[in-house]
């Protein structure tokens, strides 16, 4: 693929988020109203409205994929890796589903499995990359029918940051130190 293509995608990719929260906030506007949610569900923190999404999410797919492409583009290559590329797709599916279903879990009643879930991120970040930007985009779009955006863009973003240093600094130690020890 070359940067002309991933320019496309990246913008059929940020024309179907923008449809796909339109239309989800017109369903709801006509079946009851747009929706809010209060920071970590507690009615003393601020609460923030679905509507927010048509700015929040388009804006975070585009500046998104954009990092996607730096990675994957070689600064001296019109064209990226098949394996790179792949391995992005793999990763913002992979953090899709897993949103979708931490959403499920809170949806039919069982937050505990929600928040186990997110816990499990962290085992995760030991041993994949899920700080990066694919599983960001993924992450934050398999919440937000049932969150909002701004909710799992400012909750993601700390888990993102806890993500980042397990995995570049915490993993790195402990395998420094099995180096050592075998």
């Amino acid at each position: 693929m070359d940067r002309a293509t991933f320019f496309k995608l990246r913008l059929y990719m940020t024309g179907a988020v923008t449809v796909l929260i339109c239309a989800l906030l017109a369903w709801n506007h006509y079946h009851g109203g747009i929706q809010g949610h209060h920071l970590l569900a507690d009615k003393d923190l601020p609460r923030f409205s679905n509507a927010w999404g048509v700015l929040v999410l388009p804006l975070l797919t585009w500046l998104l994929l954009f990092r996607v492409q730096k990675r994957i583009f070689l600064p001296q290559n019109d064209r990226a890796e098949s394996a790179s590329f792949r391995s992005a797709i793999y990763g913002f599916v992979i953090a899709l589903v897993y949103g979708i279903i931490l959403s499920a879990f809170y949806e039919f009643g069982y937050p505990d499995f929600s928040g186990y879930m997110t816990i499990g991120i962290f085992v995760l970040a030991l041993f994949f990359p899920v700080y990066r930007a694919e599983y960001f985009l993924g992450y934050v779009l398999g919440l937000f029918v049932s969150f909002g955006s701004v909710i799992p863009t400012i909750i993601g973003s700390v888990v993102l940051l806890i993500c980042f240093l397990l995995y570049r600094f915490v993993r790195t130690a402990v395998l420094w130190m099995v180096s050592r020890l075998s």
